[in-house]
């Protein structure tokens, strides 16, 4: 991951549209790239989500509680996929913390080669919705995700959201336009 948490695209690979950049040059303190390791156990999605939490209060990071809540839910269900459906040949997982200016993203990688699919679950089932929920938060935030191979044969999922959440326009035919 090139990207060392800078400039207007979240992406992992950096690409996309490139947006002028009128802020002073430089980053701000609150900014970089933060990773860690964790084995593939339970025992790490509650860690994890800690990690990240705590990270994000410890550097400062101009975030609101919405999407703070929302990235611990990110970090949790990617966390546990890996646990769940990687660790077999993934025994460990990495989670990277990206912040740039107006956003943060999330990534978890591991080295099972096949990418998930978000499928629709049977209502009857307990699980099986990790992805579908992941997706939701992210476009709720006004947020981008995405599942990326890596140069080692596994995946990186991620999900960058900004820093302030966008606000949704809920549009009724009687009333107009009205934020929620």
């Amino acid at each position: 991951m090139d990207n060392l948490g800078r400039g207007s695209d979240p992406s992992p690979g950096g690409g996309g549209e490139v947006v002028p950049d009128r802020r002073p040059p430089g980053p701000r303190p609150y900014e970089g790239v933060w990773r860690f390791t964790a084995s593939a156990i339970d025992a790490s999605v509650p860690q994890a989500r800690h990690a990240v939490r705590d990270l994000l209060i410890r550097q400062g990071v101009p975030v609101s509680d919405d999407v703070v809540q929302g990235l611990l839910l990110i970090v949790s269900e990617l966390v546990t996929n890996a646990v769940r459906h990687a660790a077999l040949l993934s025994p460990m997982l990495a989670v990277e913390v990206a912040v740039g200016a107006e956003w943060v993203r999330i990534s978890v990688e591991d080295n099972h080669p096949y990418r998930p699919t978000a499928l629709e679950a049977d209502h009857a089932q307990t699980g099986g919705r990790g992805l579908l929920l992941v997706r939701e938060v992210t476009r709720e935030s006004g947020g981008v995700c995405d599942v990326e191979h890596t140069a080692s044969g596994g995946k990186v999922i991620w999900a960058a959201l900004p820093l302030t959440p966008s606000v949704v326009q809920i549009t009724s035919p009687r009333t107009g336009p009205s934020v929620p």
